[in-house]
């Protein structure tokens, strides 16, 4: 689906965020990406997305060369009361890009609802965004991508701004979609608990100039609980895994070993986690 050789990147200043970055996403993989704040884990997103055209490597998406926006990605930010439109209805948010597949109004509207059903909105397409709180409202941002119908969805610090309860409810909800979607999502999170829980595999970046410090498997139950799955030793592992590879550690003789791009396409991308 996804393949990222040697890619770098500089801003105008020399300042180097990429440094001969490698990464293989196979298709249908929920990947979490971590690493220490700063290292470039949006830079990366902005890369794949063709919002920024990096200092030099190469990115496909399945198969064809990244060389602008794809037309088949979508992106959920941080940020969803910048991301969606005041003055439009939840339910004209969530149409609006199916203009540009082509879509008629009334096809539009019903793919709307459609997604919205799907994130737990179904009578919420009358209102406006600011109407809604900010965990119904990141919902909403969702439900537009889930229209779209990408075959990869980036994910950029999706819930860092909602409760920790919300945070839960919506981690929840994204492995219920990529569970009936089968999509392939690329999430970058600060939360090392978060990025556990819900990826196939935990890539961990190093500090930038940042590359894959680690590309760990989670070999966890694919039904995931919040409070079951969190008390499993093997999440408990991981979790502290991931943690002191966050913080600059290198890699314990005789852990786990670490799952590489090519190995997760070569098994399917089963039960594995990548960290930033």
């Amino acid at each position: 689906m996804l393949k990222i050789t040697g890619l770098t990147h500089s801003y105008a200043d020399d300042h180097g965020v990429l440094d001969g970055l490698d990464l293989t996403v196979p298709d249908g993989q929920l990947v979490s990406i971590v690493g220490p704040s700063g290292c470039g884990k949006s830079t990366l997103l902005r890369c794949i997305a063709g919002l920024i055209q990096p200092t030099g490597g190469t990115l496909t998406l399945d198969g064809a060369p990244i060389d602008g926006v794809p037309d088949d990605l979508a992106v959920v930010f941080q940020d969803y009361s910048r991301s969606l439109f005041p003055w439009l209805t939840v339910r004209d948010n969530v149409a609006l890009p199916l203009r540009r597949r082509g879509k008629s109004r009334q096809e539009r509207r019903a793919a709307a609802q459609e997604a919205l059903e799907s994130v737990g909105l179904p009578d919420a397409g009358r209102k406006y965004p600011w109407q809604l709180s900010g965990g119904m409202q990141q919902r909403v941002s969702i439900a537009r991508a889930l229209a779209y119908g990408p075959s990869l969805m980036l994910m950029d610090e999706p819930f860092g701004s909602v409760d920790a309860q919300t945070r839960e409810d919506l981690e929840d909800l994204v492995l219920e979609v990529h569970r009936k979607k089968k999509m392939t999502i690329l999430l970058v999170t600060h939360d090392i608990d978060e990025s556990v829980y819900v990826g196939d595999r935990v890539v961990v970046l190093n500090r930038s100039p940042a590359r894959v410090h680690a590309d760990l498997p989670v070999d966890l139950p694919s039904a995931r609980d919040q409070i079951e799955t969190r008390g499993l030793a093997e999440f408990v592992r991981l979790r502290a895994e991931v943690g002191r590879l966050v913080r600059g550690g290198a890699k314990v003789p005789g852990a786990a070993p670490t799952v590489t791009g090519s190995d997760a396409a070569s098994d399917g991308g089963a039960d594995s986690v990548v960290e930033k």
